[in-house]
């Protein structure tokens, strides 16, 4: 039986809603990242999901934004495969969070939600409308990471390479 009828009857708030979170649990399910729909207890730094078991846990009841299913998905995506399996949080490494951050930019244009989904207006501590100009216009933070793990390639080295920049992905898990 697929998650989806499940992941689009959760409480979703705006922007992108119940469809943007349909979306992202379909790529996210293509490409390997767990996802199970479970209670979550505790505080939460992110409302209504987190990372347990290295898959994203969502709770059905608790009014979630489906864009930071893909920034805790680009945790989960970044992390070192050794300690992926047993993710309980995403931790605090700030290398990892701005390549979680540019992974999911990435991950939002491969399922076809605008960025707004993502970085959405209670989300980033007040940075969502700098990061969507930053990734608009070509200045991405993160992709040098993502390039060093073999993820994607920097738009600078790109053409040198022989290989598709940034949002174009080479896999989506390091």
């Amino acid at each position: 039986m697929t998650l989806l009828p499940r992941v689009a009857a959760c409480n979703w708030r705006e922007p992108g809603g119940a469809d943007a979170a349909v979306r992202i649990v379909r790529f996210l399910e293509q490409i390997g990242v767990g996802v199970e729909i479970a209670p979550v207890e505790g505080p939460l730094f992110v409302p209504g999901m987190e990372v347990r078991g290295g898959k994203i846990r969502i709770d059905p009841d608790a009014a979630g934004f489906p864009g930071d299913l893909l920034h805790e998905a680009g945790h989960i995506a970044v992390a070192d495969p050794a300690r992926r399996a047993a993710m309980t949080d995403v931790g605090d490494n700030p290398g990892e969070e701005m390549a979680a951050i540019a992974w999911s930019v990435a991950a939002a244009r491969a399922c076809d939600v605008p960025l707004a989904v993502v970085f959405h207006p209670e989300g980033y501590r007040g940075a969502s409308e700098s990061h969507i100009a930053n990734f608009e216009k070509g200045a991405p933070f993160g992709v040098p990471l993502l390039g060093c793990w073999g993820m994607s390639c920097e738009p600078i080295r790109a053409s040198e390479r022989g290989e598709a920049p940034f949002p174009a992905m080479k896999k989506w898990l390091r």
